[in-house]
């Protein structure tokens, strides 16, 4: 429950509102009329208590409620007269931040199968173009897939996972132009050119089996759209059959190939368990074999190379440890042989295995850094990196007879960049440097990493990023971002947008909140189910210590999230609202109680190990206590720009603009609240690296223009 959708076309009362002044610095009597839902009686019944909820109504799960749609076409109105006199702001950030986009631009090459696949992006071009090279990259180009002509004109147009039969010779890939993600599965034969479109629509994942001849592919519930069956095709005949179904509402399947490209894998994932399932070459026909039956608590991941399987485990390993085992000792764990064993002070977040080597990347005091066990008696090796904060992962290692090893590095200072170690000389080679122009220079601005004091007393990491001329003596404006569940860690890289928040002498704070797992699997245990509160009082408290320890202004803090880092800032509003100047809410899960106790609704039911269910009795109270829309009061706001996506599949569109509806009906301010909700995407917003700048302009415009830094 992830993405930010953006700015919606101007409309109908753009023109009433022409002579509007921007929206932070404005009179309330200048700006046009907000619009007021209409309240209705309903009761949401729950065996731990009944609520009113006077804007259930808005629910539909159609789209099509005529009566629904034009209170949203009213909420975009509001929202473009009010920001009417932000328009030159608006245009200059977003042609500002599309100056540093390169017209091209072609990302790192990596090797599988004897060619060299990469991506780029031509001139000016929104989509990218999947290309490769037979042997060596002085060899011809060959286009695979280019993105734009796909496109077409949706403006939510979006490319999945894509897959090179073994062979060479087909191409498959998903696309889907909602924002739905429901994607359509479509086969190109790379010999003739022809596409085949096969008319399935729904579908989350696909691969190649071994042999090049049938695809394996995953399908999505059509109500709750959780991905719960594997299903083969064969692309020339058409028959399709079904391997598996899952019957686990908590559980979503994915489907890929080992390294050794000897097996398809079957991954079946809960929040907090995990069974693989695969099909052994060299017959590709037959049923799934068990790898090792899911038990509850346990995690794992493995892949083959060679003549062995390497496992990620949390198996008596809270942080994971990585095993091998041979090709039939899969089933028994007794039989692994530890190559990493688990160290309670770092985590282990994703293992890249070799023939002769293997390379995992993991978390200590909550930095990235890459290892390497080198098996030809070479010993560990470690990659380290000397600036404050950073991020670095593995890369494309698709080849797992090469003996060089790719790995990627940025930070908030340095764009994307792939260097690859050579593990028989030493040396390390820079393949690939994202580009950013406009005038971009890496010595204009700062890091540090700073450890703030929570309430109960844990340390918080912080990840700060300023301009060199900007002070750090609380005379500053600050936007602090968070997320904060799931266990996925806020990564503090570069964004080539936020420069421009940067350059205008705000400071970016990331609060790497309990939720997250930067400090190892217990910092997520801490931030979820009954201990949620935590992310939200650990956000609070970071905001706290900035301005106590005087690096910034205390009267000019803000806050962003999305998804549920909205459900986080929506929180926060809630408990802490006079501590901000301003919040960006987008896609915002703040309808927690009554969306989890829907199991109609897509997602809610493989989220019970995240949230927890609140048809027990304590979990309801403890959800009740949080839940953005239920706790709104009457009360004081900050100003506030919320987003939604019309067809958004992981937060549904209604529950911002219920959350909305009820602020304008509760909140005792002036200050302003409004609502874009786009009409033709879903949860990631517009697509396009041009286009979903309108968007980011637009939500910057509005922090800026609070601060009065928007001239």
């Amino acid at each position: 429950m992830n993405d930010m959708p953006g700015l919606l076309t101007r409309v109908l009362l753009i023109a009433a509102a022409a002579s509007t002044v921007a929206c932070g610095n404005s009179d309330s009597a200048d700006r046009p009329a907000a619009p007021s839902a209409e309240r209705e009686v309903h009761v949401v019944r729950a065996p731990g208590g009944d609520r009113e909820d006077p804007y259930y109504w808005i629910r539909d799960d159609r789209r099509q409620d005529e009566r629904v749609l034009e209170l949203i076409r009213a909420e975009n109105a509001h929202t473009d007269g009010v920001m009417a006199g932000l328009e030159p702001l608006i245009g200059a950030l977003e042609a500002e931040m599309a100056a540093r986009i390169p017209a091209e631009q072609r990302e790192a090459p990596f090797h599988d199968g004897g060619y060299w696949y990469y991506t780029r992006y031509a001139r000016g071009a929104e989509y990218p173009v999947l290309a490769r090279r037979k042997g060596t990259l002085a060899a011809p180009e060959e286009i695979l897939l280019d993105g734009n002509r796909r496109a077409g004109g949706p403006s939510s147009f979006r490319l999945a996972g894509w897959d090179v039969s073994p062979d060479g010779k087909r191409l498959l890939w998903l696309e889907e132009t909602r924002g739905r993600r429901q994607f359509q599965l479509r086969i190109r034969d790379l010999e003739t050119g022809v596409v085949s479109e096969t008319g399935v629509e729904g579908i989350s994942s696909a691969s190649w089996s071994p042999d090049s001849r049938s695809i394996l592919r995953v399908e999505n519930h059509p109500q709750t759209l959780r991905a719960y069956r594997v299903q083969r095709l064969d692309p020339d005949g058409g028959e399709i059959s079904t391997l598996y179904t899952e019957s686990d509402a908590a559980f979503f399947a994915t489907v890929g190939r080992t390294r050794s490209d000897r097996y398809n894998l079957v991954h079946l994932e809960s929040t907090d368990s995990s069974e693989l399932r695969f099909i052994a070459d060299p017959a590709p026909s037959s049923d799934l074999q068990l790898f090792l039956r899911r038990s509850p608590g346990h995690k794992y991941q493995a892949d083959h190379v060679a003549d062995h399987w390497v496992i990620r485990t949390n198996l008596d390993a809270p942080n994971f440890r990585i095993m091998r085992a041979g090709t039939d000792q899969h089933d028994r764990p007794s039989a692994w042989t530890e190559l990493i064993a688990h160290r309670d002070e770092v985590f282990i977040a994703e293992v890249d295995p070799f023939e002769t080597f293997l390379a995992f990347a993991e978390r200590a005091d909550g930095q990235r850094r890459i290892r390497v066990l080198d098996y030809a008696g070479q010993g560990e090796r470690l990659i380290a990196f000397d600036e404050d904060v950073h991020v670095v992962q593995l890369g494309r290692n698709r080849d797992p007879e090469r003996r060089r090893l790719q790995y990627v590095y940025t930070s908030p200072t340095t764009p994307q960049t792939t260097w690859e170690l050579d593990l028989d000389s030493g040396e390390q080679r820079l393949l690939n440097r994202l580009s950013v122009d406009g005038g971009f220079e890496s010595s204009d601005y700062r890091v540090r990493r700073l450890w703030a004091t929570a309430r109960d007393g844990a340390a918080i990491p912080v990840s700060l990023a300023w301009h060199k001329d900007t002070p750090l003596d609380g005379t500053a404006a600050v936007l602090q971002s968070a997320y904060g569940a799931y266990g996925r860690s806020e990564e503090p890289g570069f964004s080539g947008d936020r420069l421009s928040l940067l350059d205008r002498g705000m400071v970016f704070a990331i609060a790497h909140v309990r939720g997250g797992q930067e400090m190892g699997r217990d910092w997520y245990e801490q931030g979820r189910l009954l201990n949620k509160r935590n992310t939200f009082t650990d956000f609070i408290d970071v905001t706290r210590f900035l301005v106590d320890e005087q690096l910034v202004d205390g009267d000019r803090v803000f806050a962003a999230g999305a998804s549920a880092g909205g459900l986080l800032v929506a929180a926060v509003a809630n408990m802490a609202p006079e501590r901000y100047a301003g919040i960006v809410a987008a896609v915002p899960f703040v309808d927690v109680v009554t969306t989890m106790l829907d199991e109609s609704i897509p997602l809610t039911s493989s989220e019970f190990a995240e949230w927890g269910n609140p048809r027990e009795a304590d979990v309801y109270r403890y959800m009740l206590s949080y839940s953005p829309y239920d706790n709104v009061e009457r009360r004081d706001y900050p100003p506030m720009l919320v987003t939604a996506g019309l067809w958004d599949s992981q937060v549904q569109y209604w529950e911002p603009v219920k959350w909305v509806a009820r602020l304008r009906h509760r909140k005792t301010d002036d200050n302003p609240l409004l609502l874009a909700v786009d009409l033709h995407a879903g949860h990631g917003g517009r697509s396009g690296r041009f286009r979903r700048l309108e968007r980011q302009a637009m939500e910057y415009a509005f922090l800026l223009d609070l601060a009065g830094l928007g001239g």
